[in-house]
């Protein structure tokens, strides 16, 4: 059954595409095609795109059931850092996206998983997202673990949600830091005109909490070293940006930059106790190709 939402304009003036998209999950875009469709309705009426709302319009959305996908085995190579019959520790690369989803159906890191394991991925996370305990963002490259069965995600998501789950990354950001260290603590919401981003708020957030120190400071550029203590969506991004010192390349939180596709920012280190033996395991990769160019071409700069 689509599920209904159902609210009451407090405000006059505003086109409903406009507020439709800015109090749910839905694009703008999105929003139109369902009022053309008429599954949104004002007053019990059905609206086109340019109708301005009154206050006290009484407003109800139809969300469409998601449209089903199957993710498909794909013979997409594997950095493969770690791999026994309970997990995997994958080196995902820049531009690669975990899941599929609408836009990204094939060439994801779950139709690599789905080749090299089958089966043996877990599955609370249903058939799109099998194994998948974490995710990083599609231009962030590095360290994921992958649960092979229900047991072992189970617990490593525990470990995650109680905050003894090691994530380090590296990240070049912009600006000139004052402190060599630093903790920003700051809760991270839904931002309220954009769906697709986040950003430090009070309202509907979560606790966020990111530590980081400076490696070296290059000029108005500086390679951070930054710690996980919660694992909020764009964390890192949202965090960095607010404090004024957005991630380079970051064409969301911050501008894009030349030659670089998205964010300089790569999960470095995880650590966690393995789910069967209870061993602490910590693994900890290389800096990607594309990383260590930008700091050589930074030295170069001073």
């Amino acid at each position: 059954m689509p599920e209904i939402i159902e609210f009451v304009s407090g405000i006059s003036g505003v086109r409903i595409d406009k507020y439709v998209s800015e109090n749910t999950e839905l694009t703008r875009s999105a929003v139109q095609g369902l009022l053309e469709k008429e599954k949104i309705l004002v007053n019990g009426v059905s609206v086109n795109k340019n109708y301005k709302l009154k206050s006290e319009d009484c407003i109800a959305v139809e969300i469409p059931e998601p449209q089903t996908m199957d993710a498909v085995p794909e013979n997409i190579p594997l950095d493969i850092v770690y791999e026994d019959d309970e997990l995997l520790v994958v080196n995902k690369p820049k531009g690669m996206v975990v899941h599929p989803a609408h836009g990204n159906y094939n060439g994801t890191l779950v139709n690599a998983l789905l080749y090299h394991c089958g089966k043996s991925l877990s599955g609370i996370n249903g058939v799109i997202r099998p194994g998948i305990v974490h995710r990083i963002d599609k231009n962030t490259s590095g360290l994921l673990i992958v649960a092979k069965n229900d047991k072992s995600h189970l617990q490593l998501a525990e470990q995650i949600k109680e905050h003894s789950f090691t994530r380090e990354y590296e990240a070049i950001a912009v600006g000139h830091f004052k402190e060599t260290s630093g903790t920003v603590d700051a809760p991270i919401g839904r931002h309220k005109t954009d769906r697709k981003k986040m950003c430090v708020t009070t309202e509907n957030s979560r606790n966020a909490v990111t530590h980081y120190s400076v490696i070296k400071q290059y000029g108005n550029y500086a390679h951070l070293r930054l710690r996980l203590e919660t694992g909020r969506t764009h964390q890192i991004r949202v965090h960095l940006s607010y404090i004024g010192h957005p991630i380079l390349g970051d064409d969301v939180y911050g501008k894009p930059y030349r030659d670089l596709d998205g964010q300089c920012l790569h999960a470095r280190k995880i650590g966690f106790v393995h789910p069967t033996t209870g061993e602490y395991m910590e693994f900890t990769g290389e800096l990607p190709e594309y990383f260590r160019k930008l700091l050589d071409k930074l030295e170069k700069m001073r």
